[in-house]
């Protein structure tokens, strides 16, 4: 039974990373070329609190209960977005030194004299 769980949640984690939108566009920030975009997704925050705070006037105006889970999906991925945003600007940061690291390296490398044996 545990092995069937296993089974089941490793195919759905396969399967929203793969295709569902907010991930997709999560891992293309995650890239090296997409870490500058992290700031500007975080501007996505905005739209999916209006679209929660949309849907809290429907519930409260007597809209059909399933809207909770929109409420749900829509804080979810704002905190995803909010949360990527300082997270990219510090891969990127770390990615530049590495790049600045190895620059170094390969110009020290070609100014060495080469030792005659």
């Amino acid at each position: 039974m545990f092995r069937l769980i296993w089974a089941l949640s490793v195919h759905t984690r396969y399967f929203l990373r793969r295709y569902m939108p907010t991930n997709v566009l999560l891992d293309a920030i995650r890239t090296r070329r997409g870490l500058r975009w992290g700031l500007p997704a975080m501007l996505l925050t905005i739209s999916y609190l209006y679209a929660v705070n949309l849907c809290v006037q429907l519930i409260a105006g007597g809209g059909p209960g399933w809207l909770h889970l929109l409420v749900l999906l829509f804080i979810y991925n704002a905190m995803k977005f909010a949360i990527m945003g300082p997270v990219s600007l510090v891969l990127l940061l770390r990615a530049r030194l590495r790049e600045h690291a190895a620059r170094r390296r390969e110009q020290r490398a070609d100014h060495r004299p080469m030792v005659a044996a």
